[in-house]
């Protein structure tokens, strides 16, 4: 018989956490999971899902307006935020509850607390002060805005978690950032019909993305009004007689209602009582583990967004089903982090998986890239100006696919597929021998038969 309470206690009730504590009772293991807030973490809670559910709603007048082309005569419309709020906290809910659904069913224990290391296999309950005892430990803690404090006036401004919840759509909003998180809400909040200003300090906004989809991005962004201040940074937030002042670098003194940071996120590891149990973490508070997400202290295991690795849903889910493999079933499992497809959600959206042009010229010798730009079907009745991007990047010398960029509508899905295609080692000939799906967008994946370059030694001939 055991001598600890728990065979597993897990800290931190997100995706990553959830899955791993449900799995390992499900196996019968004596399991416990302690989250202080709610159950669901950053995705479910003030992340992923609600952010899209806000993508959709900000996409509505688009749509209203596109219709005249085809013949609908739509009527007055009207916006209700607050209705919005409320729908999506009803939506929410309904989704934790099933988190919590899950794990009863597994029977874990679903406690309701913050929970701290004492040591190596004793955790502290802050609700109750009880400390129990686990024979492994898996922190998968998440991460949280970084609240930029070296910025003056920095209390006055809000973060992404804040911005599901406003009180009142302001008309006017600065987003200072270039991330995908940034770029979302300046979409969002434009679409909803905010003044949107987005603030980043590089030369092009969504960097490590590739160059054609950034710029591509960018050009439909402005065209739509959303205003772009690149090689630019926030020095100062104070407040004004109406609304917030804004000092800026290059761009003087600037007015807003809100000020959204959307500048990175930090590893929730403070106050964690990491120190105690001997758990070592790096320059960024970020848990170091090994390729097999254990730390240094052998039977505490970290997952997701609090180790710093990639700051994804899915991937924190990967990693918590190999560290059940790797620990209850004897078969070691490293987490896969190659073609990870990723999507921004934003308008036009962009789909996305492998390097690169790039990654990818630093990596090959030669490459072939096929790149096609066109007007999409819906387009040619709504009026709209917005062009789609499509392109792949093709190692010459054994003709596999290493990379897939769309931008465009659906792009996130079709970027989910070609995650398939990819992780196959499917080539360019495979691509070729496809049949056309017509009329679609994603046809053009399938059409282009001639590489419209060519990059040697990472330079274009």
């Amino acid at each position: 018989m055991s001598s600890y309470d728990y065979d597993l206690f897990v800290i931190g009730g997100g995706s990553g956490g959830v899955r791993g504590a449900r799995v390992a009772a499900s196996l019968g293991k004596k399991v416990a999971i302690a989250e202080e807030y709610r159950y669901g973490g950053t995705c479910v809670i003030r992340g992923c899902v609600p952010k899209k559910l806000f993508v959709y709603a900000s996409q509505f007048h688009e749509h209203f307006e596109d219709a005249a082309g085809f013949g609908w005569a739509v009527g007055e419309s009207s916006f209700d935020w607050k209705k919005l709020v409320a729908a999506k906290d009803v939506e929410i809910a309904r989704l934790e509850g099933l988190y919590k659904k899950g794990l009863a069913g597994a029977n874990a224990e679903i406690l309701e607390t913050r929970a701290e290391l004492v040591d190596a296999h004793t955790v502290r309950l802050l609700k109750t002060g009880q400390t129990v005892t686990a024979k492994t430990i898996v922190i998968a803690t998440g991460g949280r805005p970084n609240p930029h404090a070296a910025l003056p006036g920095h209390e006055l401004c809000i973060s992404s978690n804040e911005a599901f919840h406003l009180e009142e759509l302001p008309k006017s909003i600065l987003i200072a950032g270039g991330g995908y998180i940034a770029v979302e809400f300046a979409n969002i909040f434009h679409g909803l019909g905010v003044e949107t200003t987005l603030i980043y300090r590089g030369a092009e906004i969504l960097s490590r993305f590739d160059e054609d989809l950034r710029r591509g991005l960018h050009e439909a962004m402005a065209a739509k009004g959303i205003r772009i201040l690149c090689h630019d940074t926030l020095q100062k937030v104070s407040k004004g007689e109406d609304g917030l002042i804004l000092e800026t670098l290059n761009n003087g003194t600037l007015q807003a209602g809100v000020v959204m940071l959307a500048l990175g996120r930090d590893p929730n590891t403070e106050g964690l009582g990491l120190e105690a149990a001997g758990v070592a973490v790096d320059e960024r508070g970020a848990v170091i583990v090994d390729e097999y997400s254990r730390t240094n202290v052998e039977n505490i295991y970290a997952l997701g967004d609090v180790t710093n690795r990639v700051q994804l849903t899915p991937v924190a889910i990967h990693e918590a089903m190999c560290f059940i493999e790797t620990e209850y079933k004897n078969n070691p499992t490293r987490p896969d982090y190659e073609l990870i497809p990723t999507a921004v959600f934003s308008q036009p959206e962009i789909g996305t998986v492998g390097l690169s042009e790039e990654e990818a010229g630093k990596r090959f010798p030669e490459l072939e890239v096929y790149r096609a730009q066109f007007r999409p079907l819906k387009a040619t009745l709504s009026g709209r100006a917005e062009r789609m991007i499509m392109k792949l990047i093709v190692d010459a010398a054994s003709r596999k696919v290493v990379g897939a960029h769309i931008l465009g509508h659906d792009a996130g899905e079709m970027a989910q597929l070609l995650g398939v295609t990819l992780k196959a080692g499917c080539t360019k000939d495979d691509f070729d021998r496809t049949m056309a799906l017509h009329p679609t967008a994603a046809e053009e994946l399938v059409t282009m038969y001639a590489p419209s370059y060519r990059i040697r030694d990472g330079k274009r001939i």
